[in-house]
């Protein structure tokens, strides 16, 4: 099926250029020579499919540790930049990712937005995130969640360093121009509150995840495009957070998957095994801790020779509110 015609732009001439001209300084513009830059058929985005290899991007996290503290950046943190989007802080349209690092002894200061996080941690155990004066201890695969607007800080007692990956929705955040930011008032980090403080679930520990999936494989819940998958819900089913969700998927060994698209895009991590990630025209080759992305309504398909787990997160629950989700499960060969 062709274009349709309301999406030409219409032919100039100089009597129509002399009138946008006169338009122009009037701060007012006509809609016909942008209507399809604006209003297009499918999604169309600058976003761009990547891949950040950890064994690459770690020495980078390593250095960053010796050239400038904790205190000074107040968060140490390379963020990761989509290569259409270089300069914008964010990895999709709508998301900010980055890996942060918290050396052995260091402790954050606490501080407050509006922007929604989650942490998914990567190497490291036995630091610990406090969010609204509730502790959660850090291992490698759990899920923590930073509703807006919520007092945090990080610390690391141990004798190793921390990296997790951090997700954000400071993208969409500025988009409404909405952002507001604070420092716990007074000196030092916010009191502890005792566990079980918050109405939310806030931590995901990944053994308890890992426990689902399997329980879910034997139970023989395999779908054609995400192998064994699990999403992570807060009581009653709810998001995890009002604009970020996120889910966990087994790929069993010999997966082949069938290739789909949404309009979310999307954010995957590997939390165990290899496996391949055919992304548009692009073929991703990834093992443990590599992050790739998806734009909005790319293809992708995953394949995989041995057991391997991904994580996943992106602004879903944000368009499901508004409206706005689709996706094509399979697509069509």
């Amino acid at each position: 099926m062709g274009t349709p015609a309301f999406f030409t732009k219409p032919e100039t001439s100089a009597e129509r250029e002399e009138f946008y001209q006169r338009l122009s300084r009037t701060s007012a513009a006509p809609l016909w020579n942008v209507l399809g830059d604006i209003v297009t058929p499918q999604p169309r985005t600058p976003c761009e499919p990547a891949l950040w290899c950890y064994p690459e991007m770690r020495p980078f996290i390593m250095e960053s540790g010796s050239l400038i503290t904790a205190e000074e950046a107040e968060r140490r943190v390379l963020m990761l930049e989509n290569p259409g989007m270089r300069g914008a802080a964010r990895i999709t349209q709508t998301v900010y990712a980055g890996l942060q690092l918290v050396l052995p002894g260091e402790v954050t200061s606490t501080h407050r937005h509006v922007a929604a996080a989650l942490r998914f941690i990567l190497e490291g155990e036995g630091a610990y995130t406090t969010v609204n004066g509730e502790r959660f201890t850090m291992r490698p695969g759990d899920l923590i969640l930073t509703p807006s607007w919520t007092y945090h800080d990080h610390g690391n007692l141990t004798d190793v360093p921390v990296v997790w990956l951090d997700g954000l929705d400071i993208p969409l955040v500025n988009m409404f121009d909405s952002s507001f930011a604070e420092h716990y008032p007074g000196e030092g980090t916010q009191p502890l509150a005792p566990p079980g403080t918050s109405s939310q679930v806030l931590s995901y520990p990944y053994a308890d995840c890992r426990e689902k999936l399997e329980q879910l494989r034997r139970g023989g819940l395999l779908d054609s495009c995400h192998g064994v998958k699990m999403q992570y819900a807060g009581p009653g089913g709810s998001d995890t957070l009002p604009t970020l969700g996120a889910s966990l998927r087994l790929l069993p060994s010999g997966f082949r998957g069938a290739a789909y698209r949404r309009t979310d895009a999307t954010v995957y991590c590997v939390v165990e095994g290899q496996g391949a990630s055919q992304v548009g025209s692009n073929t991703f080759l990834w093992k443990q801790s590599d992050i790739f992305v998806v734009p909005s309504w790319c293809s992708v398909s995953h394949t995989t020779d041995q057991d391997a787990v991904l994580f996943s997160f992106s602004d879903r629950p944000a368009q499901k509110a508004l409206g706005l989700w689709r996706e094509q499960a399979p697509v069509a060969g």
